[in-house]
């Protein structure tokens, strides 16, 4: 009789175990569904990029509510390989050329043109300081007189010119060409968004790119040829001036 009834008494102690356990993973399930389900707010022109906020309220850069961002499970998300390098390409805008004489993009042009001339001289070095120099730039640049449309625009060629001079500021030379041609693109864009007071020459090279040709801009007339430094520094011709 004594057995059965320490059988019984173990069996009940693990019982017991066995519910207070549950309970916790049942609390522990509830309170992250509840974490990811958390709402947050965020600019809607990603100024400070993805920072979210826990309450509404402004940007403290261009003024903008913020706004709801839709929660994510992070635990079942699926995250691709292979993001070390970044994305070299750039996506082609359709935008018309504004003949504004705007000084205030002077300083990410200068920034652009270290760049470039970093390259010229196949120097890895002075090339990755242009690309801090540029984010130096952007971070500077004042954001507050731009229509919401044009706003919108800006931040999306930011964030590519961004990322590429993150690159250009770590990469080896040869990928600091790669991003560079990309970069091109997107600086080649801000000009004809917001406008500059610099002259400035659209130059071509025809065997960049794998021999499918890549543009550049120039603050002077003569070639100088960024993608192939000393091996061609001559290669390319002047297609367009601006101003």
């Amino acid at each position: 009789m004594k057995k059965v009834i320490g059988v019984l008494a173990v069996a009940l102690l693990s019982l017991t175990i066995s519910c207070k356990d549950n309970k916790g993973e049942q609390k522990d399930e509830i309170h992250n569904e509840m974490s990811d389900n958390h709402t947050t707010y965020a600019c809607p022109m990603k100024c400070e990029g993805d920072k979210t906020y826990d309450e509404v309220g402004s940007c403290p850069k261009c003024g903008m509510d913020l706004e709801a961002v839709e929660a994510h499970n992070h635990s079942e998300a699926n995250h691709e390989d292979g993001h070390g390098h970044g994305n070299n390409e750039s996506t082609e805008r359709a935008i018309t050329q504004n003949s504004t004489k705007n000084t205030a993009t002077s300083a990410i042009l200068d920034a652009y043109f270290e760049i470039k001339n970093g390259l010229v001289a196949d120097s890895k070095e002075k090339t990755a300081t242009g690309g801090n120099s540029l984010l130096d730039a952007i971070s500077k640049f004042d954001m507050s007189k731009l229509s919401q449309e044009t706003h919108k625009e800006y931040m999306e060629i930011q964030e590519s010119a961004k990322e590429h001079a993150e690159h250009i500021v770590k990469s080896p030379i040869d990928h600091q060409r790669e991003h560079f041609e990309a970069l091109s693109t997107d600086i080649t864009d801000l000009v004809a968004l917001l406008g500059t007071d610099k002259v400035i020459y659209q130059d071509f090279c025809p065997m960049a790119n794998n021999n499918k040709g890549a543009h550049w801009l120039s603050e002077v007339k003569e070639i100088k040829n960024p993608y192939f430094g000393s091996k061609m520094l001559k290669c390319g011709s002047v297609k367009k001036q601006i101003n």
